[in-house]
């Protein structure tokens, strides 16, 4: 899991011309959820954003104060851009959760945020739609998060082309199949079901965002 966390003056979210969300002073977080994440990194999450220190104190010390210890508003957006991958310079996106799972997935995230704060300080934009994110970020302070899972198993960019040039060696491999050339013509191949059945189940490659 992944958070863009920005320190705001304010921010808001609108829809089709209509503003369905917005705050005043706090935190607006960008949140990316992958495929791997479970209640463990939402857990982690939540405890992170609301703890972390980017506010000011009464004496204006600066990095001495969370969200929760000034009482300020958050608002949380989806957007699972946040797990791309560049194959070249084209976007992909098979990182993350697809929307029929990562909906239940934001959700409950947004429920622990409230249990662990206010409730009614916690605001969000609309899961699946098209938004116009309006940020008047301040300072600018952006904090870029990772959950523990994800940074050991997707953020590292030379571990991630290594294996996907892996993937596409043992896909070569498969669709070569067994070689023509034999010096005993007369000897039956044996046929190679591993092979078959793997080329036809393993489609990972050809996920489209």
């Amino acid at each position: 899991m992944k958070a863009l966390v920005q320190r705001v003056i304010r921010a808001s979210v609108t829809v089709g011309g209509e503003k369905v969300s917005s705050i005043e002073k706090g935190l607006c977080v960008l949140l990316g959820i992958s495929l791997e994440d479970t209640q463990k990194e939402l857990e982690h999450m939540v405890r992170k954003i609301l703890n972390l220190r980017v506010f000011e104190d009464e004496n204006g010390k600066h990095w001495s104060k969370s969200v929760m210890d000034k009482q300020y508003e958050v608002l949380c957006v989806s957007q699972f851009t946040l797990q791309c991958v560049l194959k070249g310079n084209k976007p992909d996106f098979h990182l993350a959760m697809p929307a029929e799972h990562a909906e239940g997935f934001y959700n409950r995230f947004l429920e622990q945020m409230r249990k662990a704060y206010r409730p009614d300080l916690i605001k969000d934009g609309k899961f699946g739609a098209y938004m116009q994110v309006h940020i008047q970020n301040d300072g600018p302070v952006t904090i870029e998060l990772e959950s523990p899972a994800a940074s050991t198993t997707t953020s590292d960019p030379k571990q991630l082309s290594k294996l996907e040039k892996q993937q596409q060696r043992k896909e070569k491999t498969r669709a070569k199949g067994p070689s023509e050339s034999s010096k005993d013509k007369n000897v039956p191949r044996k046929e190679d079901r591993s092979a078959s059945s793997g080329a036809e189940g393993d489609v990972s490659s050809e996920r489209e965002p």
